[in-house]
């Protein structure tokens, strides 16, 4: 079976080496030309260095986190008969009288038009764990929605 998460990995990992490199060699550059200018408590120059120094900084260790847990990602751990991450949800929008499919994917990959669902959206968390033919209440921003769910294809089945 493929790795699922092969692609959110090398996204990560390339993000990862784009931070480190402005961390390391650009900003490093910019603090010393700012420091050139002399009173660094009036300089906005500086001012902003530092504050893209931390902002990075910050997500440097996001993006570490999140690799790290993919690292731990086991499929071997995700249900077999019920949804979870790579799971293709087929609902049955009770309110519309319509169907409507989603996978469910991680944040990084998430993307609403394409049908990729964040296991952590409001859909998704609601769908996690949920067999066919259970009846799923979603808290949306355009309200409540209620869904029952008619086809399930686990990332196991799909491979």
């Amino acid at each position: 079976m493929i790795d699922p998460a092969a692609k959110v990995r090398q996204k990560l990992e390339e993000e990862i080496r784009v931070i480190e490199q402005e961390l390391n060699t650009e900003l490093p550059k910019e603090l010393m030309k700012a420091r050139a200018h002399g009173d660094l408590s009036e300089n906005a120059e500086f001012k902003f260095a530092k504050e893209r120094q931390a902002y990075l900084s910050a997500r440097l260790g996001q993006l570490k986190q999140r690799l790290a847990n993919f690292a731990m990602l086991n499929l071997n751990n995700l249900p077999r008969d019920r949804a979870g991450y790579g799971s293709r949800v087929r609902l049955f929008d009770i309110e519309k009288s319509a169907e409507v499919e989603y996978k469910l994917v991680t944040s990084e990959e998430a993307d609403a038009a394409q049908g990729l669902i964040s296991t952590n959206s409001p859909i998704g968390k609601a769908l996690l764990g949920r067999r066919v033919g259970d009846e799923v209440k979603v808290q949306t921003p355009v309200g409540t929605k209620l869904f029952e769910i008619v086809h399930l294809l686990t990332i196991h089945e799909e491979g």
